[in-house]
């Protein structure tokens, strides 16, 4: 009986199992599966699922692969559709988590027609017109994010191009054909997106880029040297220059020593113009990190990023000013005594400015700067001639400034001179009153000059031809002094 049944079983096993010639069924792939193509184009089982019911054998890995991809390059409107409810748009979602997971657990490489497929399904969803933001016109609040309706499915694509760009089964070769200088250069402009999830994804996504694709990297470098330039010669705004800055404070970082001539001018030409947009706050924690990148690599760049700093010095700008004297701070910290000798004059000229400045924030933070050491100490040895220059700025603080906190950090700053060196601070002190009483004299004739031709035009008739009789002076006028 047993025998009786057993060998039912077994014919019917080999009636289902013969294929053609009997051959043994062949594996499908692990990690992409078979999906059939009715099954792909269903909505209701899921790609993982469809993968079961696929005749083995039938398609080859590539074959499913590119398939998958092509079912990815429809793009969906997302202002137009009905989003996340719409079957399709979610079985594309599905289609490209699969995909995520083929290429991060695949041990084959790659073909060149999977590459290509590739790039070119990255191309059609990421590389497209910005839609307008939802709360343009009016009164807007630039501080309120703005997010991507389609970010649904370009949250998967960027996670794809992640795991694409660091699979170690794709090769660089052939993916420098396909992903070349006018690919990086669209996936460049897209740093101008609103959304600031897609900003953070695409400074992942250039830096691996620039690290893996070597052949790219002095394009990279010039394609971002003309954004910036762009930015502050013409555009005058740029959503992802803080997130591009982040990314080269990394790449300065890499700079082999000495600094070849091409990296300094990036530093001159495309950095350091980056002070002169007013809203250079929203970036300048990731601009002073790459420039003392700079510095800490060649400590003689010093002198050219303080003259860059005063050349684009803020005027009528008290916030930035202040964001100024924090970067200054930041950059005497790295400076040695020949470099800072050599830009000492002009240097402390701006800082008696700020020193007298009407803004109570802006003149304290530039007395904060005689609280650190590395700068007190500079000043110490420079004393002859950087006191000369500050002490009509304190002087003039100590007597008339309305504000008590800086008059408190203005004589703690004098009480510091005065322990350095007790006879140059009382040299400076009688030089600033005879300076002050040749300009009260320059003022007081320039007065009576005034008051005179005010009394003879007083006299004259308006119809006749009016005469001045001016007094002469044992000296010359003399323009008001400035402070």
């Amino acid at each position: 009986m047993w025998k009786q049944f057993l060998g039912k079983i077994s014919q019917k096993s080999l009636k289902s199992g013969s294929g053609g010639r009997g051959s043994p069924p062949q594996k499908s792939p692990p990690s992409c599966g078979a999906n059939g193509a009715e099954a792909e184009l269903r909505a209701s089982p899921p790609p993982q699922a469809s993968a079961v019911a696929a005749a083995p054998g039938s398609e080859t890995r590539e074959d499913v692969f590119l398939r998958k991809l092509n079912i990815c390059c429809v793009v969906f409107d997302f202002a137009a559709e009905r989003g996340r409810d719409s079957p399709e748009v979610e079985r594309k979602r599905q289609v490209l988590v699969s995909l995520v997971d083929c290429v991060s657990g695949a041990e084959e490489p790659l073909t060149e027609a999977m590459i290509s497929a590739c790039v070119r399904m990255f191309a059609i969803n990421l590389f497209r017109v910005f839609p307008p933001k939802l709360h343009s016109g009016g009164a807007t609040d630039e501080d309120e994010p703005f997010f991507d309706p389609s970010w649904y499915h370009l949250q998967v694509v960027y996670e794809l191009l992640l795991r694409f760009v660091m699979s170690p089964v794709v090769d660089v070769k052939v993916a420098r054909k396909y992903m070349d200088n006018s690919f990086i250069s669209r996936l460049l402009d897209l740093f101008d997106s609103d959304d600031p999830r897609e900003r953070e994804c695409l400074k992942t996504v250039l830096h691996r880029i620039y690290g893996k694709f070597m052949g790219n990297r002095p394009f990279i470098r010039k394609a971002v040297s003309n954004i910036f330039y762009r930015f502050v010669f013409e555009a005058d705004h740029y959503n992802g220059i803080a997130e591009l800055l982040e990314v080269f404070g990394s790449v300065i970082s890499g700079f082999a020593k000495p600094l070849k001539e091409e990296h300094k001018l990036f530093l001159w030409k495309a950095l350091i113009p980056l002070h002169k947009p007013k809203t250079v706050g929203v970036y300048l924690p990731q601009l002073t990190y790459c420039i003392t990148q700079f510095i800490e690599k060649e400590p003689k760049l010093t002198g050219t990023v303080i003259r860059g700093l005063l050349k684009y010095w803020p005027v009528t700008n008290s916030q930035k000013e202040m964001m100024f004297l924090g970067e200054l701070e930041e950059v005497l910290e790295l400076t040695e005594m020949p470099d800072f000798q050599k830009c000492v004059v002009p240097l402390f000229r701006r800082i008696a400015q700020c020193l007298n400045s009407s803004h109570f924030q802006v003149a304290e933070r530039a007395l904060f700067l005689w609280n650190n050491k590395h700068l007190f100490d500079l000043i110490s040895r420079n004393r002859q001639v950087i006191l000369p220059i500050i002490y009509p700025a304190l002087e003039r603080n100590a007597r008339w400034h309305w504000n008590q906190s800086v008059l408190n950090a203005t004589m703690n700053v004098r009480k510091m001179f005065f322990d350095m060196d007790e006879r140059l601070l009382l040299a400076c002190e009688t030089n600033f009153q005879e300076e002050e009483k040749r300009r009260a004299a320059s003022e007081e004739r320039r007065r009576l000059v005034w008051e005179h031709l005010e009394r003879n035009a007083a006299f004259q008739s308006v119809t006749g031809d009016i005469g001045f009789a001016v007094p002469p002076t044992s000296a010359p006028l003399v323009a008001p002094a400035m402070t």
